[in-house]
């Protein structure tokens, strides 16, 4: 049984925990991720990804977005609860290399988290790192403490101007690939459509980018083929494969298609969870 140490709501829908697993945090890298069953018997495999953990202690961090009715499940678990699967470190690590020029990472949403562990994995081996954290509103913003006392610079974006500059995460970016300096490489986590557009923006320069598509991800082992993906028109599955790939030979009209296949499904499976919730309040 793995232990919640820590659980706290970053913002609408999104939730942080630190969960007791020694093994998983003495081995994982930057970029891999976990499978997790809130149920044991017959529960949903979800995979993911890790965004801090301390070997030391014992602990890794897991944040996540309530969409589905797993993920809510796992929303309404409190700290000293346990959850009975947590399996990894799974994926291939992000490459992680050295550069005289910086390194921009763009984080969309909850998409921030995931970028944490690969900004500190550049720091480490001594590259600058300009974060650019982007969200349609300041109540949608996570991680900004935490990538300030890291990153070299911290760019705010939001779509409405309620925090930092006002704009989507291409801007900011743009401008960096035209400066004196432009990146050695970008990195991009967040919505599909977000890093669509930060893989066009910097294939103009020939910036070096790398994505990670971890939101198709189903089973988290190659078996579902859910997480299908066409990259440089050869067939790829995310979970074993990735989750990283060059963003500019990714299929994003494919990928985002595809991914509504299940929209559907999971909310449905979402609303029946929180009606069985409600009538569970009643009953009592």
């Amino acid at each position: 049984m793995f232990k919640i140490i820590e659980k706290k709501q970053l913002s609408a829908g999104v939730f942080y925990m630190k969960v007791n697993a020694p093994e998983i945090a003495r081995n994982r890298k930057a970029g891999q991720f976990v499978i997790i069953q809130v149920e044991k018997e017959y529960g949903e495999r979800v995979p993911l990804t890790i965004a801090d953990a301390n070997a030391q202690e014992g602990w890794i961090a897991l944040v996540f977005q309530a969409v589905g009715a797993s993920t809510l499940k796992l929303s309404k678990m409190e700290a000293g609860e346990e959850l009975p699967t947590v399996l990894g470190p799974l994926g291939n690590p992000s490459e992680i290399e050295k550069y005289d020029a910086p390194v921009v990472v763009v984080g969309g949403g909850f998409g921030v988290a995931p970028c944490y562990p690969i900004v500190q994995a550049h720091k480490e081996i001594g590259n600058k790192v300009i974060m650019i954290i982007a969200a349609r509103t300041k109540d949608l913003l996570i991680y900004v403490d935490e990538m300030k006392a890291l990153a070299d610079e911290v760019i705010i974006m939001t779509d409405d101007g309620s925090a930092g500059r006002q704009g989507v995460s291409t801007v900011p970016l743009k401008e960096l690939c035209e400066s004196q300096c432009p990146p050695a490489e970008v990195v991009a986590i967040g919505p599909p459509i977000m890093m669509k557009f930060c893989a066009l923006t910097t294939k103009e320069f020939g910036i070096k980018t790398t994505v990670s598509l971890n939101t198709i991800m189903i089973d988290g082992t190659g078996m579902c083929g859910g997480c299908r993906v066409s990259i440089d028109g050869k067939t790829k599955f995310v979970c074993v494969d990735g989750p990283e790939f060059d963003a500019h030979l990714v299929d994003w009209d494919n990928m985002m298609m595809r991914m509504k296949s299940f929209k559907d499904r999971e909310q449905e499976d979402f609303h029946k969870c929180k009606m069985q919730e409600a009538a569970d309040k009643l009953a009592k």
